[in-house]
């Protein structure tokens, strides 16, 4: 997982707000960004979400009521948040937080085309997980 490039705003602030679901996080540059956990969860950089290359993602349904149990650091560079819903294998860098925050119109545009394409419902069931052939799983 790649830290902070060189130059990178840095987080002055950061607030869970678990009633509205948003993780609310402002950067030295002056960006403050309110990113709702169900985003963070869909965009999860994660091998579980992202698979291990191009064309492996995993579209994540049922996840608009994820809530977040606990928000982990790690080092100076990231937090690691622990979902409600189990997740907890994503590591959000500093960059990929402002990535979201400062993308989110448009990545919500790509999900909402994603499961539109897909033939599924945002709020429909995650399918039960099968046998993986990554022994990382």
């Amino acid at each position: 997982m790649a830290g902070l490039q060189s130059g990178a705003p840095t987080p002055q602030s950061l607030t869970v707000h678990n009633q509205s679901r948003v993780l609310e996080i402002a950067f030295s540059d002056g960006a403050s960004f309110r990113i709702p956990f169900e985003l963070m969860r869909v965009y999860s950089p994660s091998a579980e979400v992202q698979g291990h290359g191009p064309g492996q993602e995993v579209l994540q349904t049922g996840k608009r009521e994820v809530d977040l149990a606990a928000l982990d650091p790690v080092g100076n560079y990231a937090v690691q948040p622990r979902f409600s819903d189990g997740h907890d294998t994503g590591i959000f860098s500093w960059d990929y937080l402002y990535f979201l925050g400062a993308q989110q119109d448009k990545l919500w545009a790509d999900y909402t085309a994603r499961l539109e394409a897909a033939g599924v419902e945002r709020d429909a069931p995650m399918p039960e997980k099968g046998g993986h052939a990554c022994g990382s799983h």
